[in-house]
């Protein structure tokens, strides 16, 4: 068996387990021994042998073509975002040749970025693609104390009772940030800063282990964002995420409300508003050399 982590078979596995024969269109007969289907029924489903089908789930063979993997989405009903990622991994080469990975450096966020959230009169934050809070503007963390640099949005919405408090749907919430989570990170499963973060959370918290397990995969889109404020009372925002040019999967995260709104009311009593730039008018510079130069003069 390959050596290294068996990212393609724990994946069709788990979403094996999924699908019921009545989706699948098979007879329920008989006591069924496992959840799902079986891997005899997926691979006749999918058009190859069951051989070969235990040798994919097992590691054994891990260079399918594109056609048995989108044969496998199919079979496994997987949608676009989940068929992708099956296709990575199809795809992805053995990792660990030369040994293991080293802690990445403290991720930096870009200088111009760094500016860009001091001056947007909007909640707004920049992640990591772990979701390490990075930097945050004073808009965001008047919308949750939690959103500011140095802490972490999964480790918050599942350990953290007033994060929690947050989200008046917290199931589906969390559904969302797991599968958000296991997209972003796609196959580079062997960084230090996954490992630290799937093995806290799985320890710590039962629900999120039993997410993580379904392997379900959702793609880090815009969306809107349901909150129950302390303060401010139930919020409806839109939230964008840009993804931040030249850095390792940065992400520039921005929630607005819908104008004219109760929630646009409630954000603007709750979030304090930049300070306006300070006046700078252009006067003659005095002395020889006259107006053709001149100084800015504050006021």
């Amino acid at each position: 068996m390959t050596a290294g982590p068996n990212l393609l078979g724990e994946y069709v596995r788990a979403r094996r387990e999924l699908v019921t024969p009545e989706q699948a269109g098979i007879a329920a007969v008989g006591v069924r021994r496992v959840p799902g289907l079986r891997r005899e029924e997926v691979a006749t489903l999918a058009g190859i042998s069951a051989d070969y089908y235990l040798r994919l789930e097992q590691g054994r063979d891990r260079n399918p073509s594109v056609q048995v993997l989108e044969s496998l989405a199919r079979v496994l009903r997987l949608d676009d975002d989940a068929t992708a990622h099956l296709l990575r991994l199809g795809a992805d080469t053995p990792r660990h040749r030369h040994g293991p990975r080293r802690r990445p450096l403290r991720e930096t966020v870009p200088p111009g970025i760094a500016q860009l959230l001091t001056t947007l009169p909007l909640p707004a934050l920049v992640e990591s693609r772990y979701f390490d809070v990075l930097a945050a503007n004073p808009q965001a963390t008047a919308l949750s104390p939690r959103l500011t640099a140095g802490a972490n949005r999964l480790r918050d919405a599942f350990l953290d009772p007033a994060e929690r408090d947050l989200y008046p749907d917290w199931e589906s919430a969390t559904e969302g940030m797991v599968a958000g989570f296991r997209e972003s990170v796609g196959t580079d499963t062997d960084d230090p800063r996954f490992t630290e973060l799937v093995n806290e959370l799985s320890q710590a918290s039962p629900r999120f282990r039993r997410l993580w397990a379904r392997h379900d995969v959702e793609a880090c889109e815009g969306a809107p964002k349901h909150l129950d404020h302390p303060r401010a009372g139930p919020l409806r925002l839109n939230r964008e995420r840009l993804a931040i040019g030249g850095t390792a999967g940065q992400t520039l995260v921005i929630y607005h409300p819908d104008p004219a709104t109760d929630t646009a009311t409630q954000l603007s009593l709750l979030t304090p508003t930049p300070p306006p730039p300070a006046d700078v008018t252009p006067v003659a510079a005095e002395g020889r050399g006259g107006g053709a130069g001149g100084v800015a003069r504050r006021r």
